[in-house]
């Protein structure tokens, strides 16, 4: 059997996707789309300089294109007070009595939990809601 350079870039760009399936860089994906882009260029009788050529620019510049967008995203919020992370951040809760020193015990999702203010002012029994999570504690607010 005799493979001709597209069979190895299409390898290649099926070894890239596999690698990056079990460690989870999506950066492999965009160089296998250099493999691929490489793999058309071998399909279209282009010599092995020009599909190197095509696989470093389409995967060099998809990779340089992600870094860049991913350098220009806004930060993602901390997981404790992030409600794509946490489904409870902005749930509201009742708090009967604060103690002191900023902290109580309120009944959430069928459980005690510890609760902290993390609002502005001072701490009022009532209503409030569930601004982030620290460990176990609730951090509240109005």
């Amino acid at each position: 059997m005799d493979w001709n350079s597209a069979t190895w870039w299409w390898i290649a760009a099926g070894a890239l996707v596999a690698i990056e399936m079990a460690t989870g860089t999506f950066y492999l994906l965009v160089l296998a789309l250099g493999a691929v882009a490489a793999a058309l260029a071998a399909h279209a009788s282009m010599g092995t300089s020009a599909q190197l050529v095509v696989a470093a620019l389409v995967g060099g510049g998809a990779v340089a294109a992600w870094h860049l967008r991913r350098q220009h995203a806004p930060a993602a919020e901390p997981a404790g007070s992030n409600r794509d992370v946490n489904l409870d951040i902005g749930e509201r809760v009742h708090v009967g009595s604060w103690q002191s020193d900023g902290s109580a015990r309120v009944d959430y999702r069928g459980a005690q939990w510890s609760a902290r203010y993390a609002g502005d002012g001072s701490p009022e029994p009532g209503e409030h809601v569930i601004r982030a999570i620290d460990g176990s504690r609730l951090l509240l607010g109005r």
